[in-house]
């Protein structure tokens, strides 16, 4: 799995001219599944988002975590994040997860995360998405689940 989160003042996701997440702040999360992960990296990357202290302290240090600052997470489903730019010049996403195997993993990060206490907004799962936010910083940080 591989988390791209952009720390935001505001997101929101649009599909079919109807808002379907929004957030006011905390983390933007484009979530992608590659073919060979499982639902044992979910537990890890939720803990990691709800946890990872990237939110300015009264100091302006880099101290506090979503959670510390009573923020929320917007997860949009991303297969582009597992897309090949490397040869040729049209992408290649044979490094994606078929439907079928990311959407229960998409599911259950999000469960994961609202266990955690997160308040969590979502995009749809295959829908073509209009995502709009404002990046606070900017703070974008990429994570793979370790293999």
């Amino acid at each position: 799995m591989r988390a791209v989160l952009q720390r935001v003042s505001r997101a929101k996701v649009t599909v079919e001219h109807a808002v379907v997440g929004e957030i006011a702040g905390g983390w933007l999360v484009l979530f992608g599944v590659g073919p060979a992960d499982t639902h044992k990296g979910v537990d890890w990357l939720a803990d990691k988002v709800a946890n990872l202290r990237a939110f300015a302290d009264a100091d302006g240090k880099m101290n506090l975590s979503v959670l510390d600052v009573n923020g929320a997470v917007l997860v949009v489903s991303q297969f582009t994040l597992y897309g090949d730019c490397l040869k040729g010049r049209r992408p290649g996403f044979t490094g994606a997860a078929a439907p079928a195997v990311a959407e229960p993993l998409y599911e259950a990060f999000v469960t994961a995360l609202k266990g955690l206490g997160v308040p969590v907004a979502t995009g749809r799962f295959g829908a073509d998405m209009q995502v709009e936010l404002v990046n606070d910083g900017p703070v974008t940080f990429i994570i793979d689940v370790p293999a």
